[in-house]
């Protein structure tokens, strides 16, 4: 059976869309994906937390949706305009797809229309971190072209255990113009 697989950069959310994101990032939370919280939030403070996210300018929400029920999302976030110096980079985070909707190719293609959208705006640099625990996360990354420059050892805390965090970049490809030099010469 063939499914539709859809990303979508989306800056308002119906009630049943955000219902069946609420569940699917539950889903991620408790199976151990990340998204910074370890238990589940539960539907009226994941709601917050999106309605949130969709009120501040420098992030881009974008849904992965199976069959067009959202099932997972990630978040591009844009430098402060007062950080000049660092605008050519961007940040991708809360990256999950919800692991009833894995094993289609979702990931992958969430994760690429970010890059996409983050080299139209201008981004040259897209940064990312992810838990030492989250290897699915991390194999993704790695053969999209993650490259990974550092680890912290006291990342995070998870059911009272310490965890490291791994801390990747990827050199994003301009639409047209330049690549971006890292040699240090440009």
């Amino acid at each position: 059976m063939d499914h539709e697989l859809r990303v979508e950069r989306v800056d308002q959310l119906s009630d049943a869309d955000l219902a069946d994101l609420c569940e699917a990032t539950d889903a991620a939370i408790i199976e151990g994906g990340g998204f910074g919280w370890v238990e589940p939030q539960g539907r009226e403070a994941l709601t917050r937390h999106f309605r949130g996210v969709l009120l501040v300018p420098a992030i881009e929400l974008f849904i992965a949706r199976l069959d067009g029920v959202p099932v997972g999302s990630a978040q591009l976030i844009r430098p402060p305009r007062n950080n000049e110096a660092q605008a050519f980079g961007a940040q991708l985070t809360h990256a999950y797809i919800a692991p009833y909707a894995r094993g289609h190719g979702l990931a992958r293609l969430l994760v690429s229309r970010v890059e996409e959208r983050a080299a139209a705006l201008g981004h040259r640099v897209l940064n990312l971190d992810v838990r030492e625990t989250q290897h699915t996360a991390i194999t993704l990354f790695e053969v999209m072209g993650y490259t990974r420059w550092g680890t912290h050892p006291a990342y995070a805390r998870v059911r009272g255990r310490t965890v490291a965090g791994h801390y990747y970049h990827k050199l994003l490809e301009p639409p047209h113009g330049r690549t971006l030099d890292i040699s240090g010469n440009g």
